[in-house]
């Protein structure tokens, strides 16, 4: 793997800078002396950005804030302008969905549009670093089995997401397609992408919003007591997730897709980290079987279709890091410290 190598004169850009992963990824930006030039929807909102405030306070680097919007076209362009690099980590992510089109597909691909026809106009971007997903190379876990070795690559793509069916793994899936027809259309700057599993670990916003906060405060407040789904997934670590995009971005040699995933592991498997890490609680301790989720699971999330738990629920899940450690030098930390601080932080909100 090459060295990074970093020129710190030309500012860089981070769309949703106030977003989960993109915290930390302008963290590690200020403290290597960066200009971050954070694109917001409400840069005035100074309750949303004073943890990035209170870093570039503390680092040598410094943050100038831009407002923005994934679906107002030409939005970004002065964001983008003078830069280096644009990290495009902003995309929605909720599980408040009344139409999957409006609300997921459209600000994430119109959005990644938006972000680089900025970067087709601003002559000093050299690298696009995108944020996508696992949930563009697959959709459910059923999908596992197909791909070559029953093991999720780079080479894989998401085929069988739709409007209809895990509408936000469609919409992972359209806005990277888009990225990349973006980046084969023009030859002056290089489109390197983060693939990331499920993410962990501490925000660094007092009130994080992300919905992994969701998915861990389900485990640790009895929500799960009786079982958790049989669902095997794969988990990284924040602080991972961002240390993959500065490498993205500054290893000259990066390209393509890189799968950023630290374990192969499943919700049961979440709990009993959250165990060993604060101790007893209401955790799941068991599966729930998969004929009692099937009955049940529609009843009580509306997300649980029954076509989501029979393709899901019960298939084994393998994600291949092979390439983010070879290519991006990549050492995943274990997700379980991570799991336990995100503990800490509900419990410091009394969400558990």
């Amino acid at each position: 793997m090459a060295e990074m190598t970093y020129d710190t004169a030309k500012p860089v850009l981070v769309t949703g800078a106030t977003g989960f992963v993109a915290g930390w990824l302008v963290k590690q930006l200020l403290e290597l002396g960066y200009t971050v030039h954070a694109a917001v929807r409400s840069p005035d909102d100074e309750a949303k950005r004073s943890h990035l405030d209170a870093l570039a306070g503390q680092t040598p680097g410094a943050i100038r804030y831009f407002k923005a919007d994934l679906n107002e076209p030409g939005s970004f362009d002065a964001a983008a302008e003078g830069c280096s690099v644009i990290f495009h980590t902003a995309s929605p992510f909720t599980s408040k969905i009344s139409d999957p089109q409006t609300d997921l597909v459209d600000p994430a691909v119109n959005g990644t549009r938006t972000v680089l026809e900025a970067a087709n106009k601003a002559q000093s971007v050299e690298r696009v670093v995108l944020t996508s997903s696992c949930a563009a190379i697959y959709g459910d876990n059923q999908d596992v089995a197909d791909a070559p070795g029953a093991c999720l690559t780079e080479a894989v793509w998401n085929t069988t997401s739709s409007l209809d069916h895990q509408a936000y793994s469609y919409s992972k899936t359209q806005a990277e397609r888009a990225a990349w027809d973006m980046a084969k259309a023009q030859d002056r700057w290089r489109l390197v992408v983060v693939n990331p599993s499920f993410i962990l670990g501490p925000s660094l916003n007092e009130k994080p919003t992300s919905e992994s906060f969701a998915i861990v405060r389900q485990l640790a407040d009895g929500s799960m007591k009786t079982g958790a789904p049989p669902y095997e997934i794969g988990a990284v670590d924040v602080r991972d997730v961002a240390d993959a995009h500065v490498r993205a971005a500054f290893i000259p040699e990066a390209e393509g897709r890189h799968i950023t995933s630290a374990v192969n592991t499943s919700l049961l498997g979440l709990a009993e980290r959250l165990r060993d890490q604060v101790g007893e609680g209401p955790f799941p301790t068991r599966e729930l079987p998969k004929f009692m989720v099937w009955l049940v699971g529609p009843m009580m999330n509306k997300m649980l279709t029954r076509k989501m738990i029979s393709r899901n629920m019960g298939h084994a899940f393998c994600a291949d890091n092979t390439k983010s450690k070879r290519a991006l030098g990549m050492e995943y930390r274990d997700i379980a410290p991570g799991l336990g601080e995100m503990h800490a932080q509900l419990k410091a909100a009394g969400k558990v």
